[in-house]
């Protein structure tokens, strides 16, 4: 049996469906690259946003009406937790869901689906089966709301993401995750430091930590700062420099989604100290004026600027990314240009700005004072149009300098790499002007720059 997984949504899930193909190729099945090819279709589906809901809905639409006679169509994750029984309506071509946190239970739940031949049941008997498929299911195989799954790792190329934690107990008014995901519940250190080795095992250099709120990892097992403990034990077990490539350079650690309070001085020194950690961090801020940090339950900007100071004075060459709302209920006209003289005073490496989105079920979307769509359009594009000269400036800077880069992918006389300033899939690239193999790591001497990536030629 051969099955077709399509991943959408952030880097958690990226993470996810490692695991998920790991899982059902241990359970015999083979990965297909065309969904024609596939006997089983799955999209691992973001939740998260209303324009994310849709691309999953889309991506569940294009495979069901292309879907032959035999294929099962498969909704899963995110988006299947919050709304299944509205995909399985607005879907009629999805044989079965699924939600996340519950991948253990996968090839048994395929299997099902095959035995039953659910896609020849009419659709009003759609509610007797999935409830035997799902809830009959041994309970050892699926996973409580409060455990996070070890899911087996294949390694599908130089960098893969690992997922420290799950869940989020942060009071966001504009973020569903909590409702989808539950309560913030952490991976013991024992599993992460297993599933790291895993990965370094079959090649991987550069393991990106992830969770919805990385800096909260370990809160739940009795411990306020165990990130930077646990970052120290994967380095010293797992990426020590006897573990680095050919040329004993160490692998990457990199760290992403940290929350602005949670960023601890230990933390900071840690990832100053230790050379297998990349000098980067993602750390969403949302917004810089008080009112409508307030408004968002944030951390004040206070906060925030105490904590990218502490940081830059320990590591001057830090790239730190970040993201931001705009157009969140009462964002004034005063409101945004304090968010963008932020911006323009913090000179951030790596900026995303996301129009806000109304989520039903969170505080803001019964807010007063709705921002105009047009307006939340015309306050994104301002914002990108300001990072995308700091961002420009920045790589410019780089030009006729020498730096380490990860290699990808290469073909047709180029190599695609990222340096310790790039996370995977979210930042930049670096294109250089040769073929080089996928995994090592390159010095490269940067010959142009444009806004978001490098081009460059190996050095001598």
């Amino acid at each position: 049996m051969r099955y077709y997984l399509r991943t959408l949504g952030c880097a958690k899930n990226v993470a996810d469906s490692d695991g998920i193909g790991s899982l059902l190729e241990n359970a015999g099945m083979r990965a297909a690259d065309n969904p024609r090819d596939a006997d089983v279709l799955i999209v691992n589906t973001c939740g998260f946003l209303q324009a994310a809901r849709a691309e999953s809905l889309a991506a569940m639409r294009e495979l069901g009406e292309s879907k032959r006679a035999g294929q099962l169509l498969i909704g899963a994750g995110c988006l299947i937790s919050r709304y299944g029984a509205q995909v399985k309506s607005d879907v009629p071509q999805v044989d079965g869901v699924i939600d996340a946190g519950k991948w253990l239970a996968l090839p048994r739940f395929i299997e099902h689906l095959k035995t039953r031949e659910t896609f020849k049941v009419s659709r009003s008997a759609s509610e007797v089966w999935f409830r035997e498929a799902y809830l009959n299911l041994p309970r050892e195989q699926i996973a409580a709301r409060s455990v996070v799954e070890r899911l087996p790792r294949v390694a599908r190329g130089p960098s893969a993401f690992l997922k420290i934690a799950d869940g989020c107990d942060r009071p966001c008014t504009f973020c569903i995750i909590p409702a989808i995901k539950g309560a913030h519940h952490s991976k013991t250190p024992d599993a992460v430091i297993a599933e790291a080795r895993e990965l370094v095992a079959q090649g991987v250099k550069e393991i990106a930590l992830v969770a919805q709120d990385s800096t909260a990892y370990g809160w739940d097992l009795g411990q306020r700062d165990a990130l930077a403990p646990l970052m120290e034990k994967i380095c010293d077990e797992v990426l020590g420099e006897r573990r680095g490539d050919s040329r004993g350079r160490p692998h990457w650690l990199r760290l992403m989604y940290a929350y602005p309070g949670h960023v601890t001085p230990r933390l900071i020194e840690t990832m100053a100290r230790l050379p297998q950690i990349v000098k980067y961090i993602d750390v969403p801020l949302q917004h810089a004026h008080p009112e409508t940090l307030k408004r968002m339950r944030r951390p004040n900007s206070v906060v925030t600027c105490q904590m990218l100071d502490a940081l830059r004075a320990a590591m001057p060459d830090i790239a730190i990314r970040t993201t931001f709302i705009v157009g969140f209920p009462g964002e004034t006209e005063k409101e945004f240009e304090t968010l963008l003289q932020f911006i323009e005073e913090q000179q951030f490496d790596r900026v995303g700005v996301f129009e806000f989105s109304v989520e039903e079920g969170t505080p803001s979307a019964t807010m007063s004072d709705q921002i105009p769509a047009k307006i939340k359009k015309r306050r994104r594009e301002q914002a990108m149009a300001l990072q995308q000269e700091i961002s420009l400036k920045k790589n410019q800077r780089f030009v006729g300098k020498t730096l380490e880069v990860l290699i990808e992918g290469a073909g047709d006389g180029v190599s695609i790499g990222r340096t310790y300033r790039d996370a995977p899939e979210v930042d930049g690239v670096v294109i250089i002007e040769k073929e080089l193999p996928a995994g090592e790591f390159a010095r490269v001497k940067i010959t142009r720059a444009v806004e978001y990536d490098l081009m460059g030629e190996l050095e001598d």
